[in-house]
């Protein structure tokens, strides 16, 4: 290597942001030193000061071009890719849920069959366990016959509850449902007032936003809308 031997990454593009920003470095350094939380109490530094700031908005201006002009084929391509993609992807959506309509009807059939016969082992579950306890409640230990038909009670209720177990599992052996929660608003006067009382930020939330989207478009109850100028 000599001095005639270029530096690493010579070879480099200028950077945009930059070069975006190179002619107006000192007007951001002077803009800052400005900032010292002292307003301008004079004409002579108003002036100063509306004349960086002008600057600072050309600035602002050349490097939200920059910035496009280097972002502009990276959000292209990723568009691209984007739209390459969505036609496959919408259409393997729209199989899915077709695939999920063909056996909704039945699963939800069969998952109903399912907890029908789990409460139905529930149930007979029950009866065992309280005839079992009434045998052995009865059986009269001198009576080896009672003592046989109370053991044979007791492991009748146990085989009972077994089966009600398997039963309980059968029944969420369904796959492919799932809960879900859906509503209906049948007055919307009593929602907004049942909002109120116990969701009140929720309604603030919602004026304030409206009101900010349409203070100009019309009077407003309860809104004082009012004009004055400000530094821009």
């Amino acid at each position: 290597m000599n001095d005639m031997t270029p530096a690493a990454g010579h070879n480099r593009p200028p950077d945009p942001l930059n070069e975006a920003l190179a002619p107006y470095g000192d007007f951001i350094t002077e803009a800052e030193g400005w900032l010292d939380g002292e307003p301008v109490k004079d004409e002579a530094a108003m002036n100063a000061v509306d004349a960086l700031a002008k600057e600072i908005k050309a600035a602002k201006k050349d490097v939200t071009a920059a910035q496009k002009s280097e972002s502009a084929p990276l959000h292209d391509a990723w568009k691209e890719a984007l739209n390459r993609y969505k036609p496959t992807l919408d259409d393997l959506d729209r199989i899915s849920k077709g695939l999920a309509a063909l056996v909704g009807g039945f699963k939800r059939k069969l998952a109903e069959e399912k907890r029908a016969a789990e409460r139905k082992a529930w149930e007979e579950a029950e009866a065992k366990r309280r005839a079992a306890e009434e045998a052995d409640r009865k059986a009269d230990t001198a009576n080896i016959e009672e003592q046989r038909a109370a053991e044979e009670a007791r492991r009748e209720a146990m085989e009972a509850e077994k089966a009600a177990q398997a039963a309980r599992k059968d029944a969420g052996a369904v796959k492919g449902l799932r809960k879900v929660t859906r509503y209906e608003i049948t007055d919307h006067k009593d929602a907004l007032h049942d909002i109120a009382r116990h969701d009140r930020d929720a309604i603030t939330a919602f004026i304030e936003e409206y009101v900010r989207k349409n203070h100009k478009a019309r009077p407003i109850t309860g809104v004082r809308v009012w004009e004055e100028r400000e530094a821009f």
